[in-house]
């Protein structure tokens, strides 16, 4: 067996999933709407399966859906993009994370990560040969600084994998956080590999930044979007990807030798999605701004203190005011004692942890997160 597989502990993501299944728990703890997401969207999908092709697409995805991704970007975050030679399908975004980095990365290549980090990177790097170098971000803010940066980057710099916004701190980056990486990757000859996934799911009147926008990058950035996030649909596991002609030739041999190709009724559906108008996208995130200050001001009522939320489905709280300094031991009382499952951000870290913050997922049903607060309650007592 492969070490860097089979040395892997069971997650803390799946420990608190199962808890939660066995303890009939609220489980905050995954990251997925409970409602079923856009009927309009999902008709497509049950539409193109009945009356639609149902046998291999084109590997890099359906032509209709990579123009979809061109006019989509165009429109929102002011991209110039070629549909034929810049846009790519896969199938999910864990999907052309994994690619990406076996793409790019050569065996003894370093590739700076930004801790706390989706777990997926740090195994898909390892597997890819390459060598972590980790920047830690602390709350409240999360921000890098430059003196942080010089100290993870080097000659043999090849990758730097930045999630934004930040999943699960909530933090989004703008263009002065992303001009600062985009100097050292442009000094040190470094791909940025761009997990922005979250891209829609931001909010109080914030527009996504993309580090392809930023000069210097657009030849040197892999951006990587979810047709999952955009749309809540999170089982559907479409993946968007964008990059330069140079970098795409390379990302697509990846790909076809991974999953080739992604259903395409899915990727029908999602190209009409990518077309909806701007009232949708701004009406979902003022639903999940509403749901997001709703459960915030109910934990704050409750003695929680509330970190700020600017994007994802997650809130975070500092539970050191509260006298503690062991996340994982609180999510575990939580979860048996009082029927809340949450997550503790320590299991975002590979190494030297932040201790003392929990993420919650609020992107639920009202009544789901009203029965969370009144477990919570007694928990706080």
């Amino acid at each position: 067996m492969n070490p860097i597989f089979s040395d892997l502990q069971t997650s803390v993501f799946e420990v608190m999933s199962m808890l939660a299944r066995e303890t009939g728990a609220i489980n905050l703890g995954q990251g997925f709407p409970d409602d079923p997401g856009p009927e309009d969207v999902r008709r497509k999908a049950a539409e193109a399966v009945i009356h639609g092709w149902n046998q291999y697409p084109p590997m890099m995805g359906i032509p209709e859906l990579r123009q979809a991704v061109a006019t989509h970007y165009a429109h929102w975050q002011g991209l110039e993009l070629d549909p034929q030679s810049e846009v790519m399908v896969t199938s999910g975004a864990t999907e052309a994370l994994a690619g990406a980095l076996m793409a790019l990365i050569r065996p003894g290549d370093e590739v700076v990560l930004f801790q706390p980090m989706y777990d997926a990177y740090l195994p898909l790097v390892r597997r890819a040969g390459g060598v972590p170098k980790f920047v830690k971000l602390s709350p409240p803010d999360w921000r890098f600084t430059e003196e942080m940066l010089a100290e993870a980057f080097s000659d043999k710099t090849r990758v730097v994998l930045l999630n934004n916004p930040l999943n699960p701190a909530a933090a989004v980056y703008g263009k002065e956080q992303l001009e600062l990486l985009a100097k050292f990757c442009i000094a040190h000859d470094a791909v940025a590999l761009c997990d922005e996934v979250w891209e829609h799911v931001i909010f109080d009147g914030r527009r996504h930044v993309s580090m392809l926008a930023i000069p210097g990058m657009r030849e040197r950035t892999v951006k990587i979007g979810s047709a999952g996030k955009i749309f809540s649909l999170t089982g559907w596991k479409v993946g968007l990807v964008c990059a330069a002609p140079n970098l795409m030739r390379v990302l697509s041999k990846a790909h076809q030798f991974i999953t080739f190709t992604t259903p395409p009724n899915l990727q029908a559906a999602v190209a009409y999605g990518l077309g909806k108008d701007e009232a949708y996208f701004e009406g979902m995130r003022a639903a999940m701004s509403r749901s997001r200050d709703r459960f915030a001001a109910g934990l704050a009522e409750r003695g929680f203190s509330v970190l700020p939320s600017d994007g994802t489905y997650f809130l975070t709280v500092d539970i050191a005011p509260l006298g503690l300094d062991d996340d994982t031991a609180f999510c575990k009382r939580l979860v048996t004692e009082f029927g809340v499952a949450a997550i503790p951000v320590s299991a975002f870290y590979a190494e030297d942890p932040v201790t003392t913050t929990v993420r919650f997922c609020f992107a639920k049903k009202d009544e789901t997160l009203d029965g969370a607060l009144e477990r919570l309650e007694k928990a706080a007592r």
